[in-house]
């Protein structure tokens, strides 16, 4: 945007690269079925759905300040729906996922009139006994196999390559719209209201922020992609149960993936992702000790890099691929330019 006397500026030299380079992936990615393995599919299909879920958590907690333990509910509640509207009602099961995900964000609605009326860390215990109420209720649902849980019968007459090609493709558009959901919220003026409140609720909210419609909008926009994250991962595995669908440990694997990536950045849930796949893909076999060696590198990464690595790599070489901030750059006599950074929560311009 251009006016007499500054410019703003909404790219980096970095983002305009990481832009070619991601259509290349791209294009790479939509072509994959054709050159690729059905385990290098299946290995996408997997880290899509880690990445869907991280992200909407960091939308959450890293942008608007919510910290919630209970995301796997939505996650389990995506998984469910998708089971119920396909062995139930006949819908076609490729269809059911994002029908899935909608029907978890409208969940969303009236649990956040529960999990809103509490702060801080009661927040976060609120969401957890949330999800732990959604685990129960499956788990005496005996027309969803009840606590043993249920398989995806639907699925037998298509053929596996099918299945497997569709499946696919939804999981790179999950992942598509994920990350342009969260980028084009946080460049909008939608995003500068969620960072102020993050901030400050009560400084936001004597700017005219509308605190409560906001917090709302992401928790339920959170809630979406955690069901769009579920319904695509159980559509992957077929199978089900409330245990597994509505573990703790979805949330704490999302939580390591955020601050070992970086808390509060777009990039950050990418690169925590596909770390996190490339541990649990070749370290789970040690049981325990995994789990063990997973949180020992989560204390020493905050510890060493509170903004986590790619926080720490940004600081260093001033890498932004998805830039938020705007950047002000102010024309004076003799040509010369002043340079001041805006947005991002610290500073507003329209």
């Amino acid at each position: 945007m251009n006016s007499p006397g500054y410019t703003v500026q909404r790219a980096t030299r970095a983002s305009q690269t990481a832009a070619v380079f991601a259509i290349v992936l791209l294009a790479a990615a939509v072509t994959l079925p054709w050159w690729g393995t059905p385990v290098a599919m299946r290995s996408v299909v997997e880290i899509s759905c880690y990445l869907v879920f991280a992200s909407m958590w960091n939308l959450l907690a890293g942008y608007g300040g919510m910290v919630s333990i209970g995301q796997q509910g939505f996650l389990g509640l995506g998984g469910y729906f998708l089971f119920v509207f396909a062995q139930k009602m006949g819908v076609n099961p490729f269809v059911c996922v994002p029908l899935a995900a909608l029907a978890a964000a409208l969940v969303a609605l009236p649990t956040s009139q529960f999990v809103f009326r509490l702060q801080g860390g009661y927040f976060a215990v609120g969401t957890w006994v949330m999800a732990e109420v959604f685990r129960l209720f499956f788990a005496n649902m005996s027309a969803l196999g009840g606590g043993s849980g249920t398989s995806l019968t639907v699925m037998v007459g298509i053929p596996k390559a099918t299945r497997e090609t569709i499946t696919y493709f939804l999981a790179v558009g999950s992942v598509v719209f994920a990350i342009g959901l969260v980028y084009g919220l946080l460049r909008s003026r939608f995003g500068l209201a969620l960072t102020a409140i993050r901030d400050s609720e009560r400084a936001a909210e004597s700017q005219g922020i509308d605190v409560k419609a906001v917090k709302l909008i992401v928790y339920v926009l959170a809630s979406f992609g955690a069901g769009l994250a579920g319904a695509l991962y159980y559509l992957s595995n077929l199978r089900i149960s409330p245990d597994v669908a509505f573990s703790v440990n979805w949330t704490a694997f999302s939580i390591f993936i955020v601050l070992i990536g970086g808390i509060g950045t777009i990039e950050g849930p990418i690169l925590g992702a596909l770390l996190f796949w490339l541990l649990n893909n070749y370290l789970s076999d040690y049981g325990s000790w995994y789990l063990v060696g997973l949180g020992l590198m989560a204390i020493v990464v905050v510890i060493k890099w509170p903004r986590g690595i790619w926080g720490a790599l940004s600081g260093k070489f001033g890498l932004q691929l998805f830039p938020v901030q705007r950047k002000i750059l102010w024309e004076e006599g003799g040509g010369r330019r002043d340079e001041r950074e805006g947005g991002g929560g610290r500073r507003e311009e329209g």
